[in-house]
């Protein structure tokens, strides 16, 4: 699999981001399990952020510059931040309308192809307000525990398409049903539905048949890391 473009805007958001956390007394080493426990992430996304491969969601990024004490503009976008930060209507309120429940973005990205970060697909959304009704009915999990993220490529075609919202239960950190799961595998984000089979290892099949299985031997299965467990999926189609 040829190897995605660099980001340049990431790699340098990792450089201000290690450089952020110096300043406050956390050193490089052990920076990524320092952001992983306070910003609940996994280890794997957070080495990511410092290592520029990419940048958290605006509302994470906001909270590391805020706890620091930091300004937000200078942390995410460097000499580059337009001047409209400075206006509070720039950043959506943290209030929802009595009613509705808010999710926000899960950190990381997730593909529904071969695998890997492709920084010129953007998030479609960083968070979705819907009906508390609507939550309750259709999602199976805690409303603080559901996150969304944009689910990218065709692998998964038939049951995810390319550009779908996905409702992720982020309590998931493990693999305990077969299901479509949100992970990382061999340094590839991906979203695959996961299958145990008999003899211990796992299969990470994809729906779409043009896709051949991969197969998680017993003894790799501790570096699959997972991030989540599909809950349900929201489509835009074009008439």
């Amino acid at each position: 699999m040829p190897k995605s473009k660099p980001n340049k805007g990431a790699e340098a958001f990792g450089r201000r981001l290690i450089d952020l956390l110096g300043r406050h007394g956390q050193p490089r080493r052990g920076a990524g399990a320092f952001l992983s426990r306070k910003y609940k992430v996994s280890n794997v996304v957070a080495n990511a952020w410092l290592n520029g491969e990419y940048k958290p969601g605006i509302p994470t990024a906001k909270a590391i510059a805020d706890d620091h004490g930091e300004d937000f503009g200078a942390l995410y976008f460097g000499d580059d931040a337009p001047s409209e930060m400075n206006q509070p209507t720039q950043f959506a309120s943290t209030e929802t309308i009595p009613g509705y429940v808010r999710f926000p973005l899960l950190e990381g990205f997730v593909s529904a192809g071969g695998g890997g970060y492709m920084p010129d697909h953007p998030e479609v959304v960083q968070y979705i307000d819907v009906a508390e009704d609507w939550a309750e009915q259709n999602l199976r999990a805690p409303r603080n525990a559901v996150r969304v993220i944009t689910a990218r490529g065709d692998s998964m075609t038939g049951d995810i398409a390319d550009g779908d919202v996905l409702f992720v239960d982020s309590r998931v950190q493990d693999f305990d049903t077969d299901a479509i799961y949100v992970m990382n595998w061999q340094g590839r984000p991906l979203v695959k539905r996961l299958q145990l089979r008999r003899d211990g290892s796992v299969l990470i099949r994809s729906s779409n048949p043009a896709y051949e299985p991969e197969v998680v031997p017993p003894g790799e299965i501790d570096q699959l890391f997972i991030s989540g467990r599909v809950l349900a999926a929201w489509g835009f189609r074009k008439f």
